[in-house]
């Protein structure tokens, strides 16, 4: 099978997970600033999170260009991203509802944690397929990016039992580190 139709539904899944997060995103109830400060915490948890379903969007489509056959464990790896995506809606929505308190700030440590893990799989699953000579392996290579945001995630995680604004520090400095565009694939396929 070719990758257009993965790609395609790739692309709707992750359109409806951006849909969904701001239709979570609730109008003032007046027009004071007081009322506008009152959903700011919503607010900024849905700016965190659509940077970064955005970032996955951009890698996942520099990836998909490695590609050139899909198989069944490709299939079943990249929904198993979109599942953990598609997690990220209720996960923003409850750490906006109560920023700074333990188990939503863990949780939705958890729902970063989730994608990247599977984001990791889909890449296994892709060399498994290409071979590891493959663009993409080569594009990979180290791969240090990819290695230490688990932990960061972890980490935070673990941090929002303790400090839960050093948690959320964590999964801001892992949307910087991401928010880099990670160029490895882009020059590998250019060069192709």
């Amino acid at each position: 099978m070719g990758k257009d139709r993965l790609a395609a539904f790739s692309d709707g899944v992750i359109a409806i997970i951006i849909t969904i997060m701001v239709l979570e995103l609730h109008v003032p109830h007046g027009s004071d600033w007081s009322m506008l400060t009152a959903i700011a915490p919503s607010f900024l948890t849905y700016v965190l999170s659509f940077i970064y379903v955005g970032i996955y969007w951009n890698n996942h489509h520099h990836l998909l260009h490695t590609v050139t056959r899909v198989d069944g464990l490709i299939l079943w790896a990249n929904l198993h991203l979109l599942f953990w995506l598609s997690i990220i809606p209720a996960a923003t929505a409850w750490m906006g509802q109560n920023l700074s308190a333990p188990l939503p700030t863990a949780i939705y440590g958890a729902s970063l944690l989730m994608p990247a893990i599977a984001y990791s799989l889909l890449q296994w699953a892709i060399i498994h397929r290409h071979g590891k000579q493959s663009v993409l392996a080569e594009a990979l290579g180290r791969d240090l990016k990819g290695k230490i945001t688990p932990f960061l995630y972890a980490a935070g995680i673990a941090l929002a039992f303790v400090n839960p604004w050093l948690s959320i520090a964590l999964y801001v400095l892992v949307t910087i580190i991401w928010l880099v565009p990670d160029r490895r694939i882009e020059s590998i396929v250019g060069r192709v």
